[in-house]
């Protein structure tokens, strides 16, 4: 007997519906985007929590935390488990980037196989990430100009008033134009622009023990002379107390970034030291 190759995406499935998902993801706004559901095969993702919950105490993780965000990441491929690293892995193969270069309409994405800022999120209660644009050229590939997110979010249960929901803000950072709760096996797709501003800027009250999390991939194209700046986070309106200290962890962000650049610095080294400094400012 034959055994069943597992499929983790299904390709004639979603292939099937690339021109009407397309003209949707570009006519979306505040700018392209797209939410699907079922996106993966559940019985590799319900693996994949399973790898998240043996994680939970491995010292890989990165501490993502300063003024603007609370969370950690884990983006070295040595350390991922089997079912993190095989999905990761097709959603990095060259039939998964055509399929989003085909959704997209931008051709010729790279993966990124170091996931800078990337890999595995995991946020508990009060966990955040302040309303920002994404840095927006790869610290270690000069030319690589950063094009689109694609975030799978693997919590089973997720229940409404733990918030936790992905705010995706107009380019004028006046509204909150769409909100999505990170539910399991719902992904997200958009695009990386220079203000494509998202984030999820309440902090969450989750149980102690649940916690946000999601598989984030981000690619790249090459250009010649690529837009470069770092994460930018923004106050929302009504916010104006904490437009300063945001302009504040700005700066050190960016200042990091360019030493990141220049030395090759990594984020477990970066996270240290953002954590060190928002300390000092509180």
């Amino acid at each position: 007997m034959e055994t069943e190759v597992k499929q983790i995406f299904d390709y004639s499935k979603w292939t099937n519906q690339l021109p009407e998902l397309s003209d949707r993801y570009q006519k979306a706004s505040p700018y392209p985007h797209i939410v699907l559901e079922n996106f993966l095969d559940p019985g590799i993702l319900k693996d994949c929590i399973a790898e998240f919950d043996e994680l939970n105490n491995s010292d890989g993780w990165i501490n993502y935390t300063h003024y603007n965000e609370k969370k950690r990441g884990l983006n070295k491929a040595d350390l991922l488990p089997d079912s993190i690293k095989e999905t990761i892995n097709e959603l990095n193969s060259p039939q998964f980037l055509e399929f989003l270069s085909s959704l997209t309409g931008i051709k010729d994405l790279l993966k990124d196989e170091s996931f800078e800022g990337g890999g595995i999120h995991q946020s508990g209660k009060g966990g955040y990430l302040n309303i920002h644009a994404d840095f927006t050229v790869h610290p270690h590939h000069r030319n690589w100009q950063r094009r689109v997110n694609v975030l799978v979010y693997l919590n089973e249960n997720w229940e409404e008033v733990w918030g936790g929901k992905l705010e995706l803000w107009d380019r004028q950072m006046k509204a909150c134009e769409v909100r999505v709760s990170p539910v399991f096996n719902r992904c997200v797709i958009f695009n990386t622009d220079a203000d494509s501003y998202h984030g999820h800027p309440e902090p969450m009250s989750c149980p102690e023990d649940r916690y946000r999390r999601s598989i984030a991939l981000y690619y790249f194209t090459e250009e010649a002379k690529p837009f470069r700046r770092a994460t930018l986070y923004k106050a929302r309106p009504g916010e104006g107390k904490k437009k300063f200290m945001v302009w504040l962890d700005n700066k050190m962000v960016a200042t990091y970034t360019r030493i990141k650049g220049m030395l090759g610095a990594n984020d477990k080294i970066a996270s240290s030291v953002l954590r060190f400094f928002s300390r000092k400012k509180k």
